[in-house]
């Protein structure tokens, strides 16, 4: 590997500016395949069970015996840096536990036991894992069988004992996220040196056993020693990348593994091509892009639509491309949340007279330069999202549902998002909020907005950056005309990512990301028990027996009807529950890039796909 001789060297320098901190975390928890009875450890040796190479859940492969994924160049030559942004800090290289603030990226240091398509739903294909053994009829149970030639860096065999111990870690000491995500499983068996067995309960989801493919593997003997330590070491992985440097928060570098074993999978022909990734930190992302600028790094994805709509990069001699690539996936819903544990934000009344207050009209023309639209869906621009009176299939799943009163409102339809006349002023949408405010029993003296014990309502939208201050100045402003006391409080990352786990804020900028098919993952995103976990991402704090009871069909759907079904049933229930105030969003991605990166003539459907880039050398036009 290109620099790999100093890599531990350079990480064990970097470790003695953070002492390593251990989790205080330790679950007790019993995955033994002991405890089972004959009859259910043997269950794979009953009629009905298949071998395949391919997994999907509810839909077809549809390149199974293909010799590369389409998106791919299968000869894109191998080379140069793909250099990008981080903001904020970090102080470690596990991102896989609570504790510490991880580096981005360390991703590409591990493989996952399957590879998922990105131009079809839920259609895993071969990594570490060779093959799959399952019954299609019994989704109890799952078999991987781990790729013999498969690697860690060091060059030691990836056994079933890894995959046991990487889960067992995980649900025991992993990121709480991860353990609700997981927490379908009720024990793992080695079953010899290459396969190792999944039993799932009841309650688990029936694309668990799918799930499970996509988690990344880290080496016993690392697990062992140190997988809940805060360290700027990184656990031994088997990827196709190995950490070069870690400075905490100014810079992390990736450098190809020349020897990577999994090379020529096929999900892996034309994929990892740069010869180094690395991101560059900076303290805000306007700092960020000046430093873009000036080639400090050469990649970036633009996420404010002002540097996007304004940056000329013809003056700069075409050195900088740009270019809005469109996807087929669910708009990111992004927003502000109002945290429901929060006695104000109880009252939906009151949660729709904040959404009032946000002037998407005047912020979009003003602010946007009319690139964006309103989100009216959690899955906005996919064949997921609800429009409209549900269908008959979806009122007959509404009306089986326990609605509580604020979710009955999705039996006739979903809500429409206020619009305004774009002054600026909101005045008819500030009187409508005026009068839920007032029938939500709290009260106006002297003009200022006082709750239903007499206080004065005061609440603080933290924040960690300026990126979103000229939106949130002005809703601010139509708060403080509706009499309330409204601040906003910036915090540097590590507080701000302290308070965000605590659930400790009134409200927040949170974004929640889909895919194309939903599953067991929206228990923590939106279910109960999520709520009262510290560290979930439940931040709105939503309880809600419908919600619950929805999330559990979405995860047992068989077919991709009823995923379509119950996923715009469950956009139905968060949206009448108006338990945020949805902001804008487009289906592309603006990417802003020196000349020499290079991309595949057919994209993927739903990403960029930047594994899949590559970087050639500009010609010298002074030469010709």
């Amino acid at each position: 590997m290109a620099g790999c001789a100093d890599d531990s060297t350079g990480a064990d320098k970097q470790t003695a500016d953070v002492a390593p901190v251990k989790s205080s975390t330790h679950d007790a928890l019993d995955l033994s395949a002991d405890k089972l009875p004959p009859s259910i450890r043997q269950n794979h040796l009953s009629a009905g069970v298949i071998t395949s190479t391919v997994l999907t859940v509810n839909n077809d492969a549809k390149y199974a015996n293909a010799t590369h994924l389409p998106y791919a160049n299968p000869d894109a030559p191998k080379g140069g840096v793909l250099s990008m942004s981080a903001v904020g800090m970090f102080n470690s290289l596990n991102s896989f536990i609570d504790q510490g603030i991880p580096a981005t990226g360390t991703f590409y240091l591990y493989d996952t036991l399957m590879a998922g398509s990105l131009d079809e739903s839920y259609v895993l294909y071969p990594q570490l894992a060779n093959a799959v053994t399952h019954n299609p009829n019994d989704g109890s149970w799952i078999i991987y069988h781990i790729h013999p030639d498969a690697r860690f860096w060091d060059g030691s065999a990836v056994t079933a004992d890894d995959v046991k111990a990487t889960f067992e870690a995980i649900l025991t000491r992993g990121l709480m996220s991860w353990r609700g995500f997981l927490g379908g499983i009720d024990a793992i068996e080695v079953l010899d040196s290459h396969r190792v067995k999944f039993y799932f309960n009841q309650m688990a989801s029936a694309d668990l056993g799918a799930s499970v493919g996509l988690m990344p593997v880290f080496a016993k003997s690392d697990i062992e020693k140190r997988f809940d330590q805060v360290s700027l070491v990184p656990l031994m992985g088997s990827g196709a990348y190995q950490l070069e440097l870690a400075e905490p928060s100014r810079r992390v570098r990736y450098v190809r593994d020349p020897n990577y074993w999994g090379r020529e999978l096929m999900v892996n022909r034309g994929r990892f091509n740069f010869d180094v990734i690395e991101y560059q930190y900076f303290a805000d992302d306007a700092v960020a892009f000046e430093a873009f600028k000036t080639g400090q790094y050469r990649f970036r994805i633009e996420t404010d639509i002002e540097r996007w709509a304004t940056f000329d990069n013809t003056a700069r001699s075409s050195a900088i491309q740009k270019a809005s690539i469109i996807n087929q996936n669910p708009v990111l819903m992004q927003g502000l949340v109002m945290n429901l544990r929060r006695p104000l934000f109880r009252d939906k009344r009151v949660r729709q007279a904040m959404n009032l207050a946000f002037d998407f009209e005047w912020t979009n023309r003003q602010l946007l330069y009319g690139e964006y639209q309103r989100l009216d869906s959690y899955f906005f621009g996919s064949a997921l999202q609800a429009k409209g009176a549900p269908s008959s299939d979806e009122l007959a799943v509404l009306q089986a549902l326990p609605l509580n009163q604020d979710e009955q409102s999705a039996i006739t339809g979903v809500p429409s998002q206020p619009i305004s006349n774009g002054d600026g002023i909101n005045r008819a949408n500030l009187l409508k909020a005026r009068a839920l405010l007032l029938d939500a029993g709290l009260s106006y003296h002297n003009g200022k907005l006082h709750d239903k014990s007499g206080q004065a309502v005061r609440l603080e939208i933290l924040v960690q950056d300026d990126k979103y201050q000229a939106v949130l100045l002005s809703y601010i402003a139509h708060l403080k005309r509706l009499g309330i006391d409204a601040h906003l409080r910036r915090m540097d990352s590590s507080s701000y990512l302290h308070a965000k786990r605590a659930y400790d804020f009134d409200m927040i900028i949170d974004s929640f990301m889909q895919g194309n098919s939903p599953g067991a993952e929206q228990g923590y995103l939106w279910g109960s028990k999520s709520a009262d976990e510290a560290g979930n991402q439940n931040t709105i704090g939503i309880k809600s027996a419908a919600i619950d009871s929805i999330i559990d069909k979405l995860s047992q759907a068989t077919s991709r009807d009823e995923t379509i079904l119950y996923a715009k049933v469950l956009d139905r229930l968060l949206l009448a529950g108006e338990y945020m105030i949805p902001w804008y969003g487009k289906n592309t991605t603006d990417v802003m890039y020196y000349q020499g990166y290079q991309h595949p003539s057919t994209p993927p459907n739903s990403s960029i796909g930047l594994d899949y880039w590559w970087y050639q050398p500009p010609k010298d036009t002074t030469q010709d």
